[in-house]
């Protein structure tokens, strides 16, 4: 344990995940708040030739505030596997936890909301995923890593086109 408190990388982390302004972030709960598997045209969709699944991949995110300095947040991830017009599966899983978020300035706090919360609980929502695919008969699902950074700054950026428009 002492060697932990001595690195000085673990202390950088440490200081990163508290922030700058000695702010705190902490995961309270984690919890699988819904999820659901459909296979539209069963059982005849496994009796026709297996052909290349084209998948479509929707993410959202819902932030609460439940009391000060908490919320829960709530990583909706839909997954549509499709094969020409036709629908094989739709796979939905909402992962939620909730956060202890304190001592952040406003911008600071949407970002650890927007990029730390999800980034939290992706692995969770994708493993539920993977499993959900597989249990309906179907070769699992691997989604690949998102940057959730990126599509926080892609969100910032249009908010500040459609504010500079609407001026």
């Amino acid at each position: 344990m002492a060697e932990e408190q001595n690195n000085p990388e673990f202390g950088a982390e440490a200081a990163a995940a508290e922030g700058q302004q000695g702010g705190q972030f902490q995961l309270q709960k984690l919890y699988l708040k819904d999820s659901s598997f459909e296979v539209p045209h069963a059982p005849q969709v496994y009796q026709e030739p297996a052909g290349q699944l084209e998948l479509k991949l929707n993410i959202q995110q819902k932030a609460e505030v439940l009391a000060e300095n908490q919320y829960e947040v709530t990583l909706t991830i839909t997954v549509t596997a499709v094969l020409g017009e036709k629908t094989i599966y739709l796979c939905e899983v909402h992962q939620s936890g909730i956060f202890l978020i304190d001592g952040f300035p406003e911008a600071q706090r949407n970002a650890v909301i927007n990029i730390l919360c999800p980034t939290t609980l992706y692995p969770y929502a994708r493993a539920q995923i993977t499993q959900l695919v597989a249990a309906g008969g179907f070769p699992p699902v691997v989604l690949q890593p998102i940057s959730f950074d990126q599509i926080y700054a892609q969100r910032l950026q249009q908010q500040q086109q459609e504010a500079a428009q609407s001026a």
